[in-house]
């Protein structure tokens, strides 16, 4: 959930459930190695990005489509992608957003 701060352009993002019950164990599917893809997370075995799943997951592209295009992904490796993703964002953090009006 986002909670706009007044008068800030920023967010406090917080968690409304208990990431342990929705998030599957990602260290099964995801690694990083500095010879990898200058060491962006990949899915194991492979030189795709979780940044690249995301942004494509993001655009409107369902898991077929994902995994048509990469015939190497499974639902199981996407659903790990989203999982290393929101364990890593998992926090009370502020982000900055545009000021710009």
């Amino acid at each position: 959930m986002a909670i706009p701060l007044r008068g800030t352009g920023a967010f406090v993002l917080r968690a409304v459930y208990n990431l342990s019950e929705v998030a599957m164990d990602w260290r099964k599917f995801i690694e990083s190695d500095p010879k990898i893809m200058m060491g962006k997370p990949v899915i194991k075995g492979t030189r795709i990005t979780v940044e690249l799943i995301l942004e494509k997951i993001a655009s409107g592209e369902t898991f077929e489509q994902v995994i048509e295009a990469y015939p190497h992904l499974t639902n199981e490796a996407i659903r790990a992608a989203i999982a290393f993703a929101a364990e890593n964002l998992h926090a009370d953090v502020i982000y900055p957003t545009s000021t710009a009006a």
